[in-house]
């Protein structure tokens, strides 16, 4: 059995989600709110942020970007085309590329500050950093969004998927980041149609489900998040 240590707006914890539902392993989740700096999880992953993955046999697997590599070592059909993470390394390069690109580029420039403003902030004391919305950091994240739709709509009319021909990490990473955006009603899906075709793709997959039926409490999703005809 798989335990993942989540939190459902955490971006990098629905992009593993969705990677483990891909490969039918749905683990047992619990919920982690890093800010409350629980000893026991902080003994699990001492940078203390989610997700992080555990396994029978195998130390805790923090982030998710090495919890992808694991799934991909240990889950991966070696016998089945295509993977998520494909064989050739050139290729792997740019899922890996495109994988940072969301998680670490667009997480810092939207998605992470919109889900701390909207979200985390709400259930942080104001002595440790919460409080009301800082309206500069959520116009800022707003207005990046719209490079990164069109970037990905560059990619999609190249490639028909973010990092070639078949559906890669490189697909789940964006998706992830984009859905944990788009329960807050901040996607300008106007902007790029061919980035909302895509997303409509991916959001129609069985692996998007899950995410799609769950809700915050106090923190409803907007009318487009489970919409899949949006």
């Amino acid at each position: 059995m798989l335990t993942l240590f989540h939190h459902f707006s955490c971006p990098h914890s629905r992009f593993v989600r969705l990677i483990l539902e891909e490969f039918g392993a749905t683990p047992r989740l619990v919920e982690e709110r890093t800010w409350e700096r629980r000893e026991e999880f902080l003994m699990l992953n001492p940078a203390g942020a989610t997700p992080v993955l555990l396994e029978e046999g195998v130390p805790p697997i923090p982030g998710a970007a090495i919890i992808a590599e694991y799934l991909d070592e240990t889950r991966a059909t070696i016998g089945t085309e295509p993977r998520l993470m494909p064989r050739e390394p050139a290729q792997r390069i740019e899922v890996r590329r495109l994988m940072s690109w969301f998680n670490d580029k667009f997480f810092a420039e939207v998605s992470g500050a919109l889900v701390t403003e909207r979200i985390y902030n709400r259930y942080i004391p104001a002595d440790k950093g919460g409080g009301p919305p800082d309206t500069e950091i959520m116009r800022a994240a707003r207005n990046n969004i719209k490079y990164h739709l069109s970037y990905i709509g560059w990619l999609v009319r190249k490639r028909d998927w973010l990092a070639g021909d078949s559906l890669t990490y490189a697909d789940l990473a964006a998706a992830a980041h984009l859905s944990a955006v788009d329960y807050l009603g901040d996607v300008p899906w106007h902007e790029d149609e061919t980035a909302k075709a895509w997303y409509a793709r991916i959001k129609s997959r069985p692996s998007f489900r899950a995410l799609l039926s769950e809700t915050l409490p106090g923190v409803p999703p907007a009318a487009t998040y489970a919409n899949l005809d949006f």
